[in-house]
């Protein structure tokens, strides 16, 4: 169907010029068609190409934010035409003119920029069916998930949907750390950064940066409940205190290292594992090994073993809210 618009737009802007141009001569007149069909051709594809490149709400967006902007202009020139300013009467027109482009243009920008915040938008271009902002599922990442990095990998899986928020404080956060003069830290907020720039190119990964800020609020994990609370989001986040304190003010929280221990095998009293004993233990005999996910091994009577890969026999397991930890002893010792 749109290409036969397509031919049919040609064909009839081809053929006024035609008919127009016709009365002087063939020559023109072909002249003419042939032209018109050129500039047609260049409207029609900057017309689709438009269209394709900014949703009906954006369009939208700067034909109020114009009307709008005239509308202010209109005001502020009236105001200062008549402001006692020895002037000319063409300085005044130049003046005034630069204020109606200014603001017009400031207010256009700012409602293209902000229109998916606007609720007004909302009641006069209402979302269609299935596509309702309040629908969409916001996920807020804090600097420490950030800085892990495993929040790639799990967007890379598929398991999380919806669009990843980063705040902008967050992001300041991040860059105080990577220009930190401690060296660890500055090594941490670089990779911090680096998952950023590795998340935002992934097409499969919907990144938003949120200028959304809180003045009166100084630290940034009451500023992460604040916001989730406004975005009626979810906190992505593997700080223990934060996950308290969010959950305390009643806001969801997804809990990096509660879905790592979540994911780790489970390990049932009696079952036999094989592991390296790489250092002593807190108590006497007491040797300490690792499991391939981290899970911390404790192995009663084993420090004559240590540097060694022993048989074990697992007695208990205990789990807390840092993770996980295993206890055993050593086969047929």
């Amino acid at each position: 169907m749109i290409v036969f618009i397509r031919i049919m737009f040609l064909i009839i802007t081809a053929s006024v010029s035609w008919v127009f141009l016709i009365q002087l001569s063939i020559i023109h007149a072909a002249a003419g068609a042939a032209g018109s069909a050129v500039v047609a051709l260049a409207f029609m594809v900057l017309a689709e190409y438009t269209a394709h490149s900014f949703s009906v709400r954006q369009l939208f967006s700067v034909i109020f934010g114009l009307l709008t902007g005239l509308v202010v202009s209109f005001f502020a020139s009236a105001a200062f035409s008549v402001l006692p300013l020895e002037m000319s009467e063409q300085t005044v027109k130049i003046a005034q003119a630069l204020i109606y482009h200014l603001i017009t243009y400031g207010i256009i920008i700012f409602f293209i920029v902000n229109n998916e915040d606007i609720a007004l938008f909302d009641k006069i271009l209402p979302p269609k069916p299935g596509s309702d902002n309040s629908l969409i599922s916001y996920k807020i990442l804090d600097t420490s998930v950030i800085i892990d990095g495993r929040i790639s990998d799990i967007c890379d899986t598929g398991f999380l949907e919806g669009v990843l928020v980063i705040p902008n404080f967050v992001l300041n956060e991040l860059q105080m750390i990577a220009d930190s003069a401690d060296s660890i830290k500055r090594n941490r907020g670089r990779r911090g950064l680096d998952i950023l720039n590795k998340m935002q190119k992934d097409q499969a990964i919907k990144v938003k940066i949120s200028d959304m800020d809180f003045p009166e609020i100084h630290e940034v994990d009451s500023k992460l409940v604040k916001l989730a609370k406004v975005m009626n989001a979810k906190v992505v986040t593997n700080d223990f205190n934060l996950n308290k304190v969010a959950e305390f003010h009643g806001v969801d929280v997804l809990n990096i290292n509660q879905l790592s221990n979540a994911l780790k095998p489970v390990v049932l009293p009696g079952e036999e594992m094989r592991v390296s004993l790489i250092k002593e233990g807190k108590d006497p005999d007491q040797a300490i090994g690792y499991l391939d996910d981290g899970t911390m091994v404790v192995i009663e009577d084993g420090r004559s073993k240590l540097n060694a890969e022993v048989s074990v026999i697992v007695t208990s397991v205990l789990q807390t809210t840092a993770g996980r930890m295993i206890f055993g002893k050593i086969k047929n010792h």
